[in-house]
């Protein structure tokens, strides 16, 4: 079995706020770095105990998440993508994959942290679907044939998981309190906006996690059929659209891409 685990920062418990916990700048970066190779080792030992062959960490945090040297040395670890965005290190071969340490899509209600690659973005969809930084990894493992076992995070994030891969096993370790989508904000005002959250233990998420990770692999050896990966079909539709930013108003934009939903989600960055 391979596996890729993707990983975030701002869904890890005790990760308090943005500014402060997962900047470079921020006066608990490195405390957070250390609490989320925590949790990824706790899924890693999971996966490695109900028979994982190989995995692949790829640190999908904008400014890096990860501290490798804390990293179980039984795992490779990716950072940086090539010339285009995605796959995001995810390539044909791999069974599964997995995240830790995600936050809800944009305009989440009671998401903590909630947000789509940065607080601008309202929504993202494609072909219609909205989704997050989770939904693009999924439909993007729906063109690559790999199947999204487990994910960790807020409570926000885990219902958005499981409403999207029918099966997915997800571990909450901490829950947001603000109700309403924000969309009223602007991009300031939505990066403070949704900060409150009750947090589980780090020591009892890790234990958490473990669990859910060997739960989630030794189900998926048993039965791959009980995860239900959803699927697709071309022409591939990506919309974005923004909110105020400083001096930037809010934007729509689209793409179309005939035959790859890989494609679709590059469109963006196309020069």
């Amino acid at each position: 079995m391979r596996i890729m685990i993707g990983t975030d920062m701002e869904g890890v418990a005790g990760v308090i706020d943005h500014d402060t916990w997962v900047t470079p700048e921020g006066r608990y970066y490195e405390r957070g770095k250390e609490l989320l190779t925590r949790e990824v080792n706790a899924a890693i030992d999971g996966f490695f105990a109900a028979g994982a062959e190989y995995i692949l960490v790829t640190d999908g945090h904008g400014y890096g998440g990860l501290t490798l040297e804390l990293l179980d040395k039984r795992v490779e670890y990716q950072r940086g993508w090539g010339l285009e965005p995605y796959p995001g290190g995810l390539k044909n071969g791999f069974d599964c994959a997995a995240v830790i340490g995600q936050h809800p899509k944009a305009g989440t209600e009671y998401g903590h942290i909630s947000h789509t690659g940065w607080f601008n973005v309202i929504d993202k969809r494609i072909n219609g679907i909205s989704v997050g930084e989770f939904g693009t990894l999924v439909y993007i493992c729906s063109e690559l044939g790999t199947t999204p076992i487990f994910g960790s995070g807020d409570l926000a994030f885990t219902k958005e998981a499981q409403a999207l891969v029918k099966g997915i096993e997800t571990v909450a370790v901490k829950r947001g309190l603000t109700p309403g989508d924000g969309r009223e904000c602007d991009t300031d005002q939505y990066r403070a906006r949704n900060l409150s959250a009750v947090h589980t233990h780090p020591e009892r998420a890790r234990e958490m996690i473990r669990e859910g990770a060997y739960n989630a692999l030794l189900r998926f050896i048993r039965d791959p059929k009980s995860f239900h990966v959803p699927k697709l079909d071309p022409p591939y539709v990506f919309e974005q659209e923004t909110r105020k930013n400083g001096d930037i108003p809010a934007q729509y934009r689209k793409w179309e891409h005939p035959s790859s939903i890989v494609g679709a989600f590059n469109l963006p960055y196309k020069r």
